[in-house]
């Protein structure tokens, strides 16, 4: 198949460091390109990838230094732009864009399908519910309660090549925390539980500007010899901290779609500790490769235990569930699905009706 991928272009595709989204795409377009297919990735230009690049900006936004959102809105929607134009020369196009290719979307020629790899919020689900000409794929079954009124077609979990990420049958005595410094991920929680256990802990994460006076009134105070803030990482330097440490802390206060560094942990062999919010409890198997809390002081008490879990069994079952070939076989089915009817559409044939649910449905994937 023709396919075009487009990406958003704030990072570059993979990243250098933070970027949970571009980290999916890339896995998800090196591995169709593996496949057979002809894919044009249009992202930053800086990205690297073995499909066709097209790209309207020489580095990402990020990396350029691109930092006011109105400026960074119009190089996004130039880029979308960019790629729609293209669109008759595809079988389809898969958008990971969000809310702002919707418009140009809804009168694309050629067949749509977008992951949502945000939250749905009260601002941009109307928008959802409004434009229904793509084809809808959330990342979790709990991401998908909020799709009633959409054109929701499937959810399908994350997944990466993740077969080469180190990982340790034994671990140091240190808890880690990756990701972004927000009260959203709960990095107050992380350094609170750090102090009461009396436990080293590595905040791995990035701290915008925004996040500042947070960072200075939540979190600096906890800072110490046995508390670091070693800021942002890239993916070596995370997959070395994963692979030692005891457990991975995942204090997330909000309903998180997908938790990409839960499944990253689990595959350097390392146990997540969370709480029950969002999409968690379908990534971590309860007792197993780590623990789902209802609250901060239950994860204080499952820190502990995470020392008695077989780290080998996480790994396994992060590579089973969550690998980026599982998760390409579910979007090239539904790229042929939408395909063939497409197909239908166009010639009239008088077949049994099309639908999505003619498919057998894996613990992660399902069409409505």
């Amino acid at each position: 198949m023709k396919i075009a991928q487009i990406a958003p272009i704030i990072e570059r595709v993979p990243p250098r460091k933070y970027g949970g989204t571009e980290r999916v795409i890339s896995a998800l377009t090196e591995e169709l390109v593996r496949r057979g297919h002809e894919v044009t990735l249009f992202a930053s230009g800086d990205t690297i990838t073995g499909a066709e690049l097209s790209a309207i900006c020489p580095k990402s936004l990020r990396e350029a230094g691109v930092t006011d959102t109105r400026e960074r809105n119009g190089w996004t929607l130039r880029h979308i732009g960019a790629a729609y134009e293209r669109a008759p020369e595809f079988d389809l196009i898969h958008d990971h864009c969000g809310v702002f290719s919707l418009p140009t979307a809804q009168i694309s020629p050629t067949p749509v399908i977008q992951t949502m790899h945000g939250a749905f919020f009260d601002h941009n689900i109307d928008v959802f519910r409004q434009l229904r000409n793509t084809h809808l794929v959330t990342i979790s079954h709990d991401h998908a309660k909020d799709t009633l009124g959409m054109n929701h077609v499937a959810t399908i979990h994350n997944g990466l090549p993740m077969e080469h990420y180190p990982y340790s049958l034994v671990h140091g005595e240190y808890l880690l925390y990756v990701g972004r410094i927000t009260p959203q991920k709960g990095t107050h929680l992380a350094v609170q539980l750090a102090h009461k256990l009396k436990l080293p802990l590595i905040l791995a994460a990035k701290c915008d500007p925004e996040q500042q006076q947070y960072f200075d009134q939540e979190v600096a105070p906890y800072l110490s010899d046995r508390i670091q803030w070693v800021g942002e990482v890239n993916e070596a330097e995370r997959n070395q901290l994963m692979m030692n440490a005891m457990c991975f802390l995942h204090p997330g206060t909000w309903r998180e779609p997908f938790g990409l560094t839960l499944i990253e942990a689990m595959a350097c062999g390392c146990p997540v500790v969370a709480l029950r919010n969002g999409s968690i409890p379908e990534l971590i198997e309860h007792g197993k490769t780590g623990y789902v809390a209802e609250n901060p002081d239950e994860m204080a008490s499952y820190i502990p235990q995470t020392t008695s879990l077989n780290r080998l069994y996480c790994r396994q079952r992060a590579l089973r569930h969550f690998s980026a070939k599982k998760m390409v076989d579910e979007y090239e089915r539904l790229y042929t699905l939408i395909a063939l009817k497409r197909a239908q559409q166009r010639e009239s044939v008088p077949l049994h009706p099309f639908s999505y649910a003619t498919l057998p449905l894996s613990d992660s994937y399902r069409y409505n």
